[in-house]
């Protein structure tokens, strides 16, 4: 899906898009199934809800930032890294994503993690995607919530390098215009299957963070001039903050891809009513949504970003935002994995003897 020319979209002809110019690593397992919920679509009442399976993108576990890293890589193999850098929360997706692409292309791996939460017990700080990290080979090393972690990253840089070192730094999320590419390819994949499913979407929901996904599917159905609205539900920063970071980067790939001035503001949209008290910090909502999906449609979700994503997409439909008859899909981000950080916020009683 190297040149994406949308030509089956009725009286609207996309714009066109080469993403053959960006060189690509094949490290996921594409297009991602694309299903319905229908269980918890008639709980709910409608509308009838999908789900984007970006969990199965196979990288250790799967998750979203696969497809940033096919890009991302890339560059980094272009230039002659032998190592990567990267950043995030304790409970990091992107980082053990980042960790098992290096692995896969040996590549050594440094890994900064941001203490976000303050949370001291082990399953969080040794469990879940800390311990996968570690078994792809990443070095780890924490920083106290606060840090500057992009200075952080480029200082560390700078120290390898004066070691005879050659790093490529990745940001946190993967989240630059050349990661935001695995989502324009995504926006096209999406589009591809509801055609063939013949589905009309009228929504796509999916949790918000580091910026990348959203921008890249905000540029992607931009400039594919596909209807679909995308709305992210926020895990982190307020609403005009995370407006304006998605925003500013929807652009700047818009950009990259040769296509300046198409992303307006209000192509932008994201509701931060469920981050709670703080990124990475569990809400009653969230294990609400968590535990329906698991017990309706037997898919697990994670606790940080589609836990949090699904909530608010559940509460959305409960308030009557959705009409009964629309078709919403809900990007499925990954990280289940991160579970196991978080075992003590289910109340399930021992197994009996």
């Amino acid at each position: 899906m190297g040149l994406l020319l949308f030509l089956f979209m009725p009286y609207q002809p996309a714009i066109t898009m080469d993403l053959t110019q960006f060189p690509r690593l094949k490290l996921g397992h594409f297009p991602t199934p694309l299903e319905p919920m229908p269980r918890l679509s008639a709980l709910l009442g409608g509308p009838q809800l999908w789900i984007k399976r970006d969990d199965c993108t196979g990288l250790s576990s799967g998750g979203n930032k696969t497809r940033k890293l096919e890009f991302l890589m890339a560059e980094a193999l272009g230039q002659k890294a032998d190592l990567v850098l990267t950043q995030g929360a304790t409970q990091s997706n992107h980082a053990r994503q980042t960790a098992a692409a290096a692995a896969r292309l040996g590549l050594g791996c440094e890994i900064l993690l941001e203490d976000r939460t303050g949370f001291k017990d082990e399953s969080y700080r040794l469990n879940g995607n800390v311990l996968l990290d570690r078994l792809h080979g990443a070095n780890v090393s924490v920083r106290p919530g606060g840090t500057d972690m992009n200075a952080a990253l480029l200082e560390l840089a700078a120290r390898l390098e004066s070691q005879g070192k050659r790093p490529y730094v990745i940001p946190g999320g993967g989240s630059n215009e050349l990661g935001a590419l695995g989502y324009v390819n995504a926006a096209f994949e999406i589009s591809y299957q509801c055609t063939q499913e013949g589905l009309s979407v009228d929504h796509l929901v999916m949790a918000t963070g580091s910026a990348g996904t959203q921008a890249g599917l905000v540029a992607g159905f931009k400039l594919l001039r596909s209807s679909i609205p995308v709305l992210g539900i926020g895990v982190r920063a307020p609403k005009q903050q995370q407006e304006a970071n998605v925003f500013q980067l929807a652009v700047r790939t818009a950009e990259l891809l040769g296509h300046p001035g198409v992303i307006q503001p209000e192509d932008v949209v994201a509701n931060c009513d469920y981050v709670g008290a703080g990124y990475g910090l569990p809400t009653e909502s969230m294990v609400e949504a968590l535990t329906l999906v698991a017990e309706y449609e037997g898919i697990v979700l994670d606790p940080v970003y589609s836990g949090k994503g699904m909530a608010g997409l559940i509460d959305l439909i409960r308030k009557g935002f959705f009409k009964k008859s629309e078709n919403i899909i809900f990007l499925h981000t990954g990280g289940a994995a991160g579970l196991f950080g978080y075992p003590g916020i289910f109340s399930f009683n021992a197994i009996g003897q």
